[in-house]
């Protein structure tokens, strides 16, 4: 029986590439946002980089500006 922890995975977990384009700013950008610790959580697999979208989901949500509607 799997972990808590691995049950709350999601089915697919993003590469670098595809969370920047899910983003729509270039992979450099999201690597200097890892670099400065400011950018959506992630985790390291092998040489690779990879990210849950519900981090990278509520990472943006607390970037959105509160302006009047």
């Amino acid at each position: 029986m799997p972990s808590p922890a691995v049950r709350q995975l999601p089915e697919r977990l993003w590469s670098h590439q595809q969370t920047a384009d899910f983003l729509q700013i270039p992979a450099a950008t999201l690597h200097q946002l890892n670099h400065k610790k400011t950018g959506p959580r992630s985790f390291k697999v092998g040489r690779h980089r990879r990210y849950d979208p519900r981090d990278v989901k509520t990472w943006l949500d607390t970037r959105a500006s509160g302006g009047a509607e």
